[in-house]
């Protein structure tokens, strides 16, 4: 469920029409709903209300400062896979106390600094990571608060690109061997073993894989428990949205919002799910982010030309793939629509197969291809929905483009969390050769 909606004929975010905010602030423009991040963080909070558990909002799916106070207000806390994306959440106000450190890659700077600013724990994904810990620690003459990501050979059915908890994937130490490493790491002084953690994959709209992974790793935690006496389990995230509202309806229409007969809820997640975890009473963390982020953003572009080449409909917008890479990227699917309704726009003479393509010198640079749309014109704009996960974070300054502006609204009040990059911006830390000169 999100916050956009159509209130006589105008696409609204909350209580403020969408296009006043762009003839304010210009396009593109990513637009973010506070209701509709609150209530996603709020519900998947509460169905997991039975356990002792914390919600951990992963950081990388949306890490504007506006995005994470408002989490942090929520009572969230923060997976993280980098040392700049803990110092945005202690910037925005999150707890570094409620804050997992994940990633295959940590350097010993950022070891350091999370060890100095007191994260939860690590999320360590190979035993030469353990030792690195082990050691930045040892020099520091702290405890470092670890847990291991075991890797359970689930495949979670999902994107190539985005699955994680395969042998084929680069996350985790392998199911058969972590107990090992667990010993191992047993006797590194400067460890605190804390806590087991997995993570099968993002996106994922059907309960099954995550059961699958949670019965399969559930004796494994028990077992780490009695022996070592890790005081929580973290069962990751990747609870998925819906992006195509015909996927879940069955019915291709532009202007309905989607069913939720068939998605895959916090309540029915819960409900396979507790009953396996509540019976090992160990803490549970869940680290999701494009389930609390998605829906809640768009991406508005502005129409600067429609092309006709008598095989195809170009619908050329001033967003690109700069701005919005997943369809580059994933061949992912992003409803599109007008700000504006007409009558009839759902009637098929009303509408065109259209390809929506930015203007970069690229031909991934897409946002659709072959859509039934409504007829636009030089001057349109067009929404680009569930563009709040994974959207503005992946974004560059391909072609010497600048970032567009972000906008936060709550009710009737909207602000700007992020100001458009100016073109100068882009070259301020650069420099000529003085021999060049």
């Amino acid at each position: 469920m999100h916050d956009f909606s159509f209130k006589r004929g105008k696409l609204y975010c909350e209580n403020v029409s969408v296009a006043s905010l762009v003839k304010q602030h210009g396009s593109p423009l990513f637009i973010y709903s506070h209701a509709t991040l609150t209530r996603n963080f709020q519900q998947l909070d509460e169905a997991l209300a039975p356990l002792d558990h914390t919600v951990c909002f992963a950081a990388k799916a949306n890490s504007n400062l506006g995005v994470l106070r408002t989490l942090a207000n929520a009572g969230s806390g923060f997976d993280l896979v980098s040392g700049g994306e803990l110092q945005r959440i202690i910037a925005a106000g999150g707890d570094p106390a409620k804050c997992i450190f994940a990633g295959v890659g940590k350097t010993e700077e950022e070891i350091e600094l999370a060890l100095k600013k007191g994260i939860y724990a690590f999320n360590a994904e190979s035993e030469p990571e353990l030792i690195r810990i082990n050691k930045v620690a040892r020099r520091l003459k702290k405890k470092a608060p670890i847990a291991v990501r075991v890797n359970p050979n689930v495949d979670a059915k999902t994107h190539a690109k985005i699955t994680t908890g395969t042998y084929e994937n680069k996350f985790g130490i392998a199911f058969e061997e972590v107990e090992e490493i667990y010993e191992r790491a047993s006797k590194l002084k400067n460890l605190h073993i804390r806590g087991l953690q997995m993570h099968i994959g993002s996106q994922l709209t059907e309960v099954g894989p995550f059961e699958k992974a949670v019965k399969k790793v559930v004796p494994l935690a028990k077992r780490l428990a009695e022996k070592h006496g890790i005081e929580f389990f973290s069962i990751g995230g990747g609870l998925g949205i819906v992006y195509d509202p015909a996927l879940e309806s069955g019915e291709a229409k532009w202007w309905r919002s989607p069913k939720r007969k068939n998605l895959l809820t916090p309540a029915k997640y819960a409900a396979k799910l507790i009953p396996l975890l509540k019976p090992l009473g160990l803490k549970v963390l869940i680290e999701p982010g494009r389930f609390i982020a998605g829906n809640c953003g768009i991406l508005v572009t502005r129409v600067e030309y429609v092309k006709q080449t008598g095989v195809k409909n170009f619908v050329i917008v001033d967003a690109a793939m700069n701005d919005l890479a997943r369809p580059a990227l994933y061949d992912s699917y992003h409803q599109i629509v007008p700000l504006a309704q007409n009558p009839g726009d759902h009637l098929k003479k009303n509408q065109i197969s259209s390809d929506v393509v930015g203007p970069i010198c690229e031909s991934g640079d897409y946002f659709c291809k072959n859509r039934m749309l409504p007829a636009v014109g030089e001057g349109d704009h067009l929404a680009l929905l569930s563009a709040g996960a994974y959207g503005f974070v992946m974004a560059s300054n391909y072609n010497t483009r600048a970032f567009p502006a972000e906008i936060l609204v709550k009710g009737n009040r909207a602000e700007v969390v992020r100001k458009r990059q100016s073109l100068k911006q882009l070259w301020a830390s650069e420099s000529v050769p003085k021999w060049l000169k």
